[in-house]
């Protein structure tokens, strides 16, 4: 008998091996080698750019869809991807895109590519401790890499790739280049997407959790991606007594204190400056900014904004001169729409102007980080919002030495308030007052009174001579003409 039991127990541990080696393999054919071609626009001279090829990492999923991340297909001009254990190429499109969050949707033509591959699952948002398992195409060879770790922590981080702040998962397993958009599983189901490692440290890796995962794809069903919802708030800590004590808030109540607010929010006119913002749907929000998304565990409350799909109302709890009070407000805006400087932008060329060898270009966070030039006064203009007469930052960008832009021509990185002695909104205003004059001066002017007078008859006279010697195609880009 005991030897039968044994033999009965050795078969069903061979049987599950087995079949958890099977799964492996069913697992491994769903992950797909993304080799992407982009074009990289220079935004210190708009009207060039460069090629450049890259290889990620992505996952098939229901709908016959490939799930990546954004920055592996950003500013694509060709997308080819190949499925584990197979030689052959398929030409691949973006289904939808969020650079907000760093995903994408993949989409390919030929139906073969997909035959016998079980797509993978969502999975639910992850508990520290937790193993997990990442695929993907990394350096260091051509074939799948498999790394195992464990969940070090859930909270909101900056991502890289828009400079947003998401939730995100930091696990320990090694994650480098290549392993972005491959996929984090544990139990057999997605967990996060890889994003993005910390540079000198040691196995510290990123992933975009499967809950922003699921809003990009709820959001997408219309077939539009509305985008991860911004509020326009800007709030400060109160675990200072001082401050409690002046707004007189008392030892049991914790919250945050609402200190600016986005001309372009819902939320304008409905939440007022030194209200103190004490729950969000529910959720307490503690002194220090944070809500518990669950037990001991603590995040930004924005978290909860973030789980919202654009239309839906959230309820803000929150106290105003001294009085509690509940407000229903539908969130409908992203930070694009409340930002004075947008957020990275992408799959787009840069917009400039050249007058006479003057180049301008609206402030961009792109130029921003495309610059070594480390400019403090352009650097505040990142923190503002947006507002009726103000929408764009506009920038002499650089003087092209000619013969009549002598003394301009260490000019560079220099916002301009008024044209002519009158204030515009945007660049495209900017560009058509400019457009305007045909003789006499332009008179550009900084917010400190500080000018530069163009001769705009010897500018226009000399705008193709200027673009010839400087091989440049067209004086504006391709949206202003």
């Amino acid at each position: 008998m005991k030897i039968l039991a044994y033999i009965l127990a050795l078969c069903l541990n061979l049987s599950s091996v087995a079949m958890a080696a099977a799964a492996e393999d069913a697992t491994k054919e769903a992950i797909v080698k993304i080799y992407t071609v982009s074009k990289k626009p220079n935004y210190l001279e708009p009207w060039n750019s460069s090629t450049v090829s890259s290889v990620g990492s992505g996952a098939i999923i229901d709908g016959n869809r490939i799930l990546t991340n954004a920055h592996v297909i950003a500013d694509n001009t060709f997308i080819e991807v190949q499925r584990y254990g197979k030689s052959k190429r398929y030409v691949a499109s973006v289904l939808s895109v969020s650079h907000q969050a760093d995903l994408a949707l993949l989409e390919v033509g030929d139906e073969d590519f997909f035959k016998g591959v079980k797509p993978l699952k969502l999975g639910v948002l992850p508990q520290v401790e937790q193993n997990v398992v990442v695929y993907g195409f990394p350096m260091g060879g051509n074939t799948l890499s498999a790394t195992t770790g464990v969940v070090s922590r859930l909270e909101h981080r900056t991502y890289a790739h828009s400079g947003e702040s998401f939730l995100a998962i930091q696990v320990d397993a090694a994650v480098n280049p290549g392993n972005s958009g491959g996929p984090a599983l544990s139990n057999g189901k997605i967990v996060g997407v890889v994003m993005q490692s910390m540079t000198d440290s040691q196995n510290i890796g990123y992933l975009v959790p499967v809950s922003m995962v699921a809003h990009f794809i709820e959001d997408i069903k219309d077939g539009k991606h509305d985008g991860f919802a911004d509020v326009g708030l800007l709030t400060q800590k109160m675990e200072n007594p001082a401050l409690r004590e002046y707004y007189k808030i008392d030892d049991d109540t914790t919250g945050v204190l609402v200190y600016d607010i986005a001309q372009n929010s819902l939320l304008n006119g409905i939440i007022q400056k030194g209200d103190i913002l004490i729950a969000i749907n529910g959720y307490k929000i503690e002194n220090d900014g944070t809500v518990a998304f669950r037990k001991h565990e603590y995040t930004s409350y924005n978290y909860i904004i973030d789980g919202f799909q654009m239309g839906q109302e959230v309820t803000f709890d929150l106290i105003r001169n001294g009085e509690k009070m509940s407000l229903k407000v539908p969130v409908g805006t992203t930070a694009d729409d409340l930002l004075l400087v947008k957020t990275q932008q992408y799959d787009t060329m840069p917009t400039y102007a050249i007058f006479g060898g003057y180049v301008f270009s609206p402030l961009s966070r792109n130029l921003m980080r495309f610059s070594s030039f480390n400019n403090l006064s352009l650097s505040q203009y990142l923190m503002d919002f947006a507002k009726k007469e103000k929408q764009e930052v506009v920038l002499l960008l650089k003087v092209l030495a000619s013969n009549h832009t002598r003394g301009h021509n260490e000019v560079g990185f220099w916002a301009i308030e008024k044209i002519n002695g009158e204030s515009f909104a945007t660049f495209e205003e900017f560009f058509r007052k400019l457009s305007k004059i045909k003789d006499g001066f332009v008179v550009l002017e900084d917010k400190e009174g500080q000018k530069v007078v163009i001769n705009a008859t010897e500018a226009l006279q000399e705008q193709e001579t200027i673009l010839k010697r400087y091989n440049i195609e067209f004086p504006t880009s391709a949206n202003l003409r």
